[in-house]
């Protein structure tokens, strides 16, 4: 199918249920993106900064750019000024260079914490007390120029349904006890980023509120660093 029918496809599974389609865009051509932009797509999701940086020089500017991959603190300055949402903050330092960068652009920039569900050690993200002490320190109090909306997690790549159905409940039950805890008062704090091309309607059934979807759309592509 093309493009076109590979996201109508998906947004007629999507839609009804209020679930936001993040078009992954890694490694595609501008054109391949254009056609999916034409189709009325602006969220748009990529793993490297300098990738990234590329192509929203290049492409419409009411792209909606959010950074899904690991992100290094030293390259949070070259997308302060148009990133939409940074999906992957893994640590306090990060994030405080997220407000440092935010507020050289007199703007608030709006995070996902990445928190670490999967069964393997090549991904990224906090374990749930790691999150905790950070919503719980002076540090994170002080920040005003970022704003935390939800969480991100990635499962584990299996072909198990019960083990991804189990790893994405964990994270929604877990993100009703931060929001209860710590965003009660919050109206923002409503994103739980989880789902990707080959598990993201057990993602969805487990409540999540957008899912990262590339391969989907676009087809396969070479395994290259980085993958997410």
């Amino acid at each position: 199918m093309s493009i076109a029918e590979n996201i109508k496809k998906l947004k007629s599974e999507l839609d009804p249920k209020g679930v936001k389609l993040v078009v992954v865009t890694k490694t595609q051509p501008n054109d391949k993106i254009m056609e999916a932009y034409n189709c009325g797509e602006r969220l748009f999701g990529e793993n490297l900064v300098q990738e990234l940086h590329e192509k929203q020089e290049q492409l419409p500017k009411d792209i909606s750019w959010q950074i899904i991959g690991h992100l290094q603190s030293n390259k949070v300055k070259f997308i302060a000024p148009y990133i939409s949402l940074i999906q992957s903050i893994d640590s306090l330092k990060l994030l405080q260079e997220v407000n440092k960068q935010a507020l050289k652009n007199k703007r608030v920039i709006d995070c996902l914490f990445q928190v670490y569900i999967a069964d393997e050690e090549t991904k990224y993200g906090l374990d749930f007390n790691e999150l905790v002490d950070i919503l719980r320190s002076p540090e994170f109090t002080a920040l005003e120029n970022v704003r935390i909306t939800g969480l991100m997690g990635i499962a584990t790549n299996t072909e198990h349904q019960k083990q991804l159905k189990d790893e994405f409940e964990e994270l929604h039950v877990f993100f009703e006890g931060i929001k209860s805890s710590f965003f009660r008062d919050k109206d923002y704090f409503t994103e739980i980023s989880m789902g990707m091309s080959n598990d993201f309607a057990v993602a969805v059934e487990a409540g999540s509120t957008q899912v990262r979807v590339g391969s989907s759309i676009f087809g396969k592509r070479k395994k290259i660093s980085h993958e997410n």
